[in-house]
């Protein structure tokens, strides 16, 4: 049950699609089955942009409360129980009997949640509410939460119903706080008050306790990072003394609201399954899982990680829990070894010993990317730490792990295997308490934080006395979920010495992980106290100490094999190797390799220049380097390519990670609209995170801009330049790049190797209309600062003088200009894509470092070769389809000017051309084009149609010709507008180099701007009035294809940003959003039917000037194959009398901007996708498609 309005927000979600090339748009179902609206609708009266605000009088007005945040509330609608029964008798009529309520500002009041509860109950019904679990802002995550409790929670508990009648009693005598659960927490729960929500992770979760009782020694001081390796995926947590507690996290797609360990997952496990494709050598994401499973199960399972190992000898067969079957193995092996070696051409040919070696190397590197995430991401150095290694794989690639990130001790508990069983024996009772607030952190609320500290602590001993505990054994860990003013992003900060203390202990965590803090108020907004039932302690043995007492020893014993195996290593090749069995090893004993350590659970493997040493509970293992010859750069490496890709890869993940947490502004913390990437010295695109495609394939016109406009020998180390003109490479100018260029360390330190480079979307850069979005605009100045090159760091000295003048001073001076509107959001956002930039210099220099620089750039230049290849194949099949190899495609904007496509493939080659001549003019308002845009449009589209994973790189582009004569409206002239070129004139460039190719029908092919605001610089006065910009683009429906159906509200091609949350936007902004929902009937007919689009109601709680700029409102996105057309989009103003209160509505057009009233309101109805092929009577069409169909 949600709020009216909000049915499809969990299936919208935050609009974002999972994998950004895949075109089919593939969704996981929801686990609900049925949606049922309540007519219910409470908001948050003030809002946070506010820059003026002003004390809310709640005693003049009844329909204002006080929430339990401190928030004031108006209570719009109550809900009718009378009509809400009669709804829940319609469900139980139906059969259903578990209900998640899910109702907007729940987190601060519970009341009509409550209400509802409680109705549902005495009906019979399992109720998961979503105030009562976790009682968080962000109304999509907290509802998806409610959904997931009430999927879990009724199926555990009937397990635990059967469970407990196994016991005499049946666990309602003085047992009943005997059995105990894990829960994802880290702490255990009884039997009875067990929540499915919180068990989620609770196996992984035993894991991290086991590790911080078994690996880390608060002494010693030295913190671990834990590497848990199974057979389908590998989870790493990071352990420095405390367990470390997330409070949102998104499993299989579902984003939940429940404390929970920070684990990672990356899907590498010892089932990955290896593959060849594309000149790339992969490990998973696919898994064998247990039926086929590995190849050596003889099930006719595929060649995995395990097959690996066990060709090299490194899983002994009659150790293993089934019987293997070697010879399978090998002859696989030989087979795939040989397609290799025909595929790759030059270079020293594999065997299928180095090819099976190169595949581990592969999955070690995959396998640290999300360790550098939790330790580099973070600001801490990997090799800083030691490894904890458990799990049934992890004692076999241990070694190569810690040497990979620079560790040099790899500690393996004797029950690594069972680690997470073993934790969860030590793990404690936990009761969670967590209130929402929203206070300011300062001297005059410190009493009233520390009566509702105590307040709180009070529940949880109530909670563990009736579990047995007594007040003694209860010890209480308090935290506050904290953030800066204007920020939404919170770190819970844990209780120091002092309560005063509390700012000071952010300020330096935000510091340790965001690289630097603020002269901002300090805000809470969750008081958090977890409440620990410490019945017994459970000793365990510190392997530090027990070093320590052996370094003392004058002798160390010397063990006896129990046999010995040929197993294959890098340098060594085959090598006769000493197996011992671990239970017949004494403390004491050190074992040189390389050896391999066994038991009936687990494998360690040493190699030969490791070490390891058995303690009385660990084998430590202490990594030696190893004196790699230097990688050849005479032939590209099949395994070194796979590498340098995922390292390369790393860098751009780390630098859009450190852009995420260090922003300020909507539009880059929540929304994500950024991207950031590698650039060679000549500007070319070497590697991204997955972030927003029309970002990606454009920035390197912006980078080869700034490399003419400074000479070599201009920038100088710490120079940080930025830019947005279309001139130099930019596009629509919110979308500011900040570029920084990555200089030889040793021999030539004034050589540029790299440039690093992040472009994001900011709010506002002033113009005409807030949010710098004018759908009116017909010069580039009305648009806002138009920045062709300024050196927004000199030497490592930060010019804010000299940005205010290009944000604010300049933009204003234009006749009804202002400047920007968000100045210090501005300032914060760029500082953020400054520090992004430094993380990945960091680790581009300790890139080269490792490698060499020659190697680095050797590989740099053969991926953009790979990706070049795999485009030229594409190509080369499409001619082959296609006889002649010319495909011609024409598309119409809602103007009615003419997008023309004439492509041209060399069959033998794969050169291509693609001819825009016939193209339209420059357009006189704002959907002019910049060549960037045209570029990126289509090295998108080409990624796109290829199915295999390859990166995203200048190579793309390689093959690719383009023809498009000046002065059109896609080569438009330096002055022209171009506010709607990444949006709306990109999004036609993908659907027309889609409809060439006959790839799919046409997504929505528009992205709704909507942008609302006041403030900024009154054009008559002169006076300049504080205000905000808000901007948002809106998801749609996605075309159809061959063998798919169009996925509906979802954001498509150019773009993936998200969409906030309605209670964010609420929170944040003077406005109440009525309506989020799919648009039934919208996607066009067909064999496979297209994409519905949204609906998005939104009513303006004060004045404001409000802006859409969208497309398809004329024009409709064309079916393919028979396929019908999607239904075009529509804008609509519902406007208010302000004397009778009476509304009509008035049609706004694809593009307007206009004042808009106090109970105003805007409904958006984007389009939905194109259908694909004719549905004829005998054909039954097909509604579910997965990744395996």
């Amino acid at each position: 049950m949600v709020t009216k309005g909000f049915r499809d927000s969990l299936l919208i979600g935050n609009q974002a699609r999972p994998n950004i090339f895949d075109l089919s748009v593939q969704r996981l179902k929801q686990l609900y089955e049925t949606v049922v609206e309540v007519d219910e609708r409470i908001t948050i009266e003030g809002y946070s942009e506010d820059p003026e605000p002003k004390p809310i009088d709640t005693a003049s007005d009844p329909n204002l409360v006080v929430g339990l945040t401190g928030e004031v509330v108006r209570i719009l609608r109550m809900p009718d129980l009378d009509a809400v029964r009669s709804q829940l008798e319609t469900l139980q009529s139906q059969g259903y009997q578990n209900l998640a309520i899910g109702l907007m500002h729940a987190y601060t009041y519970p009341e009509h949640e409550l209400q509802i509860a409680k109705l549902a109950e005495e009906m019979g019904f399992k109720v998961s509410a979503s105030s009562v679990l976790q009682s968080m802002a962000k109304f999509v995550p907290r509802t998806q939460s409610a959904v997931a409790d009430a999927y879990l929670t009724p199926m555990t508990a009937l397990y635990l119903e059967g469970f407990r009648k196994g016991f005499r009693g049946q666990l309602d005598d003085e047992n009943a706080n005997k059995v105990l659960l894990s829960q994802s927490d880290g702490g255990l729960a009884t039997w009875n008050s067990f929540s499915g929500l919180r068990g989620v992770l609770s196996g992984p979760a035993g894991g991290v306790v086991g590790l911080s009782r078994t690996c880390y020694d608060a002494e010693e001081g030295r913190p671990v990072l834990g590497f848990d390796m199974g057979g389908t995926s590998t989870d790493v947590a990071r352990f420095s003394g405390a367990l470390e507690h997330i409070f949102e996290n998104t499993i299989a797609e579902v984003t939940i609201q429940t404390p929970q360990l920070d684990i990672n997952t990356v899907a590498a496990g010892g089932g990955s399954i290896l593959t060849w494709e594309t000149g790339l050598l992969k490990v998973g994401p696919r898994s064998a899982g247990a039926n086929p499973g590995p190849a050596c199960y003889g099930k006719g399972g595929p060649l995995t990680v395990t097959d690996a190992n066990l060709l090299l000898g490194r899983i002994i067969p009659e150790y293993f829990p089934k019987p293997l079957d070697l010879d399978i193995v090998k002859q696989k092996f030989v087979d795939l070894t040989d397609v290799v070696n025909r595929d790759k051409g030059g270079g020293d040919a594999f065997t299928p010993e180095t090819l099976a070696l190169g595949f581990l190397a592969i999955a070690n590197a995959t396998m640290t990317r999300p360790i550098r995430k939790l330790s580099e991401g973070r600001g801490y150095s990997a090799a800083s730490h030691n490894l904890g290694c458990f799990g049934g794989a992890g004692g076999q690639h241990a070694v190569f792990i810690a040497r990979d990130l620079g560790i040099q001790k790899a500690i393996i508990p004797r029950y690594s295997s069972i680690l997470s069983a073993y934790g969860m024996a030590l793990a404690d009772v936990v009761v969670e308490n967590q209130e929402p607030v929203a206070w300011k952190f300062e001297d005059d609320t410190l009493s009233e934080l520390q009566a509702r500290l105590d307040l709180i602590s009070k529940k949880g001993i109530e909670a563990l006395k009736l579990q047995g505990f007594d007040e003694e054994s209860i010890v209480h860990e308090c935290f506050l979920n904290m953030k800066y003013q204007g920020s939404d992003t919170t770190l819970m900060i844990r209780k120091p010495d002092q309560l005063s203390d509390f700012g000071a202990a952010f300020n330096t965590r935000h510091a340790q992980e965001f690289g630097f803090s603020q002269s901002r108020d300090i805000l809470i907004d969750d008081i958090r106290v977890r409440s620990i039932g410490r019945s017994r302690v459970v000793d365990t043995s510190s392997p530090f100490k027990e070093l320590n007492k052996l370094d003392d020893r004058s002798t160390v014993q010397t063990p006896t094999p129990a046999f010995t195996r040929e197993v294959f290593f890098d340098i060594l090749g085959w090598a006769d190797t000493n197996v011992y069995t671990l239970p017949h090893l004494s403390p004491g004993t050190r074992i040189s390799g390389p050896a391999m350590i066994i038991d009936e659970t687990q494998t360690i493997v040493v190699d030969h220049a490791s070490r390891a040493t058995i303690l009385p509970e660990h084998v430590v293992l202490e990594v030696g380097s190893v004196n790699q010859e230097q990688l050849s750069t005479n032939a590209v490496d099949p395994v070194q390519l796979s590498v340098f890709s995922h390292r390369f890869m790393t860098v751009a993940e780390q630098m859009g990670h450190t852009m995420e947490k260090t922003s300020i502004s909507v539009n880059i913390k929540e929304r994500l609209d950024y991207s950031c990437a590698i650039f060679s010295a000549d500007g070319g695109l070497v590697a991204n995170a997955p972030h927003i495609p029309g970002h990606l394939g454009s920035m390197s016109t912006a980078i080869t801009a700034q490399i003419e406009r400074h000479p070599p020998g201009d920038l100088k180390p710490g120079d940080v330049i930025i830019s947005n003109h279309p001139a130099a490479g930019g596009t629509h100018l919110p979308d500011i790049t900040t570029i920084t260029p990555v200089f030889d360390d040793d021999e030539n330190p004034s050589a540029i190797l790299f440039y690093v480079a992040n472009r994001g979307h900011h709010a506002d850069v002033g113009g005409i209309a807030p949010g710098s979005m004018p759908p009116n605009s017909t010069e580039l100045w009305q648009e806002g600062a138009a920045i062709e090159s300024f050196r927004l760091v000199n030497q490592g000295v930060f010019d804010e003088t000299g940005l205010i003048r290009h944000l604010y001073e300049i933009p204003g001076k234009f006749p009804g200009c202002s400047g920007t509107r968000t100045l210090s959001d501005n300032i914060a956002d760029l500082k953020a894509a400054v520090a992004s930039n430094q993380k990945g210099i960091q680790l581009i220099q300790a890139l080269i470092k490792e490698f060499t620089w020659p190697v680095v750039e050797f590989y740099m230049k053969a991926i953009q070769e790979n990706a070049a290849q795999a485009v030229r194949d594409l190509l080369k099949g499409f001619a082959q389809r296609y006889e002649g190899g010319v495909l011609e495609a024409e598309e119409r904007n809602d103007d009615g000017i003419p997008f023309h496509l004439r492509v041209t493939i060399d069959k033998e080659t794969g050169n291509t051309v693609f001819d825009f001549t016939g193209t339209g003019l420059e357009h006189s308002g704002n959907l002019n084009s910049p060549q960037a845009c045209l570029h990126s449009a289509i090295m998108y589209c080409l990624r796109s149609m290829i199915s295999a994973d390859i990166p995203l790189n200048q190579g793309c582009l390689a093959p690719i010709h383009v023809v498009c004569p000046e002065g059109t409206i896609l080569s438009p002239s330096i002055t022209a507008a171009t506010v709607g070129c990444t949006t709306e004139t990109s999004s036609k460039i993908a659907d027309l180099v889609l409809k060439a190719f006959q790839a799919a029908a046409a997504s929505q092919g528009t992205m709704n701007n909507l942008t609302f605001g006041y403030g900024g610089t009154d054009p008559i006065t002169g006076k300049v009035i504080k205000g905000f910009g808000y901007y948002e683009t809106i998801a749609g429906g996605a075309g159809a294809g061959p063998d798919w159906e169009g996925t509906s509200g979802v954001h498509t091609h150019i773009t993936n940003t998200r969409i906030t949350d309605p209670e964010i936007l609420e929170k944040r902004y003077p406005v109440i959003l009525h309506e989020f929902s799919i648009r039934k009937g919208s996607g066009g007919a067909g064999l496979h039917r297209g994409g519905d689009g949204c609906v998005r109601d939104m009513e303006f709680r004060i004045p404001l000037q409000v802006s859409i700029l969208s497309d398809r409102r004329v024009t409709a996105p064309y079916g393919m194959a028979g396929g019908k057309e999607g239904k075009r989009g529509e804008n609509v103003w519902i406007r208010t009398d302000p004397v009778t209160g009476s509304t009509r509505k008035v049609a706004l057009g694809p593009r307007q901007t206009a004042h808009f009233r106090a109970g105003d309101r805007i409904v958006i109805l984007t389009p939905g996708g194109g259908g694909w092929g004719r549905r004829s009577p005998g054909i039954k069409r097909n509604l579910w498609f997965t990744t395996e169909d």
